[in-house]
């Protein structure tokens, strides 16, 4: 037999096992399930692109957006490291507004479903007199406009397409590590494209920047308060769901919104099963959750007081107040990055800038460990910035 050499055109697989042959030809098992209707180059003309924010940007912010688009405008890669709650999205706009008038195709990918459903909300109020898409399992009968948001599952569609292509939480499920969706991802480039995360690995940063990227840093909110560090509360198993029914109450009763965090869907339904009957005017949330968008929604309008949830509101939830508490915080599916992705759901909002993050435990771990020396590895470089500001 032969030398095997087939490379799959569309993920780039050359693995024999993942390869099957149907009528004499090859064809890849691991991006088979991707198969629909695709967005060929097409050119757009220059449009005027008027944003509109309800508030300011910091100066670090404003600083940044300029370096991204002289990045852009000199054919350049970025990525953004950037802390929980520094306000990512918002740094992007100006680069976005500018692809946008000179007649660019431009996108904005994320993991998950949930977070394109949010972020193309926000973008519909920012970009008032633009298209915004949204593209995701099961809404795809759109899948052109000024502005695609989509999840990274959806870059398939769009070969050779992006002039501008954004790529946020590149280090969350399932995007991290997928060969396949980190191939669709860089045949939708034509263009230039912006990585961005609060959480990226040395190795990430330094492949990246040995590729020819410029790294942006920024350790500080846009309020500039520090961010929460975890406290740990060291309890057996089978006292855990009583401290977290005992958290849950003291939170409440000071009239504050509480996210718990269950590592499995299993936990998450058995937690709140023991919880309901005790603590009324609450709800659960899961990937599997029917309904998941509208339970979410009315806990934002104050119908619910608590949610306990899995890993699906890990990222791109900002809201007013809310508390943290990570049930069972050393299960192995928590490593340090996802803790302080959770960590960072707490304080994002100025008028609201600080609150609580618990993780009930019993035992520390190196990755419990690694997030709070992370977490006050940022806070000190705040510090040392306001010193050098002064």
């Amino acid at each position: 037999m032969g030398a095997f050499s087939f490379v799959c055109p569309i993920c780039g697989n050359s693995d024999r096992n993942s390869i099957g042959i149907r009528n004499g030809k090859f064809y890849c098992r691991k991006c088979i399930s991707f198969r629909g209707q695709e967005v060929f180059q097409t050119e757009q003309s220059e449009k005027p692109v008027i944003w509109d924010l309800n508030y300011e940007l910091s100066e670090d912010q404003k600083e940044l957006g300029e370096e991204l688009l002289k990045n852009f405008i000199k054919h350049k890669n970025s990525f953004v490291y950037a802390v929980c709650g520094s306000g990512k999205t918002e740094i992007t706009l100006r680069l976005i507004s500018y692809a946008i008038s000179k007649g660019k195709n431009v996108g904005f990918a994320v993991p998950r479903r949930d977070v394109v459903i949010e972020l193309g909300e926000r973008f519909k109020q920012i970009f008032k007199e633009n298209t915004i898409v949204e593209v995701y399992g099961g809404h795809t009968n759109t899948i052109k406009g000024d502005l695609i948001c989509c999840t990274t599952h959806q870059l398939f569609r769009y070969p050779g397409y992006f002039d501008l292509l954004i790529l946020d939480e590149i280090d969350a499920f399932p995007f991290h590590e997928n060969e396949v969706l980190n191939a669709f991802s860089r045949r939708s480039v034509k263009g230039n494209f912006v990585m961005m995360s609060a959480t990226p690995s040395q190795e990430q940063l330094h492949n990246f920047e040995k590729d020819g990227g410029i790294i942006l840093q920024l350790f500080t909110r846009y309020h500039r308060y520090p961010l929460p560090v975890p406290r740990v509360i060291i309890v057996s198993k089978s006292m855990q769901k009583l401290a977290c029914y005992r958290l849950i109450k003291n939170l409440t009763q000071k009239g504050k919104p509480v996210f718990v965090f269950t590592p499995t869907i299993r936990l998450c339904e058995e937690l709140f099963g023991s919880l309901k009957y005790f603590l009324p005017h609450g709800n659960y949330v899961h990937s599997k959750r029917e309904n998941r968008q509208q339970i979410i929604q009315q806990f934002r309008e104050g119908k619910y007081k608590y949610l306990i949830t899995t890993s699906v509101l890990e990222r791109g939830v900002t809201m007013k107040g809310l508390q943290v508490v990570v049930f069972q915080a050393n299960h192995s599916i928590y490593n340090s990055y996802a803790l302080i992705q959770i960590a960072g759901r707490v304080g994002r909002k100025k008028e609201d800038p600080e609150g609580n993050v618990i993780f009930l435990s019993n035992e520390t771990n190196q990755e419990i460990n690694r997030c709070i020396r992370t977490i006050e590895w940022s806070n000190k470089n705040l510090q040392n910035l306001f010193k050098t500001d002064t």
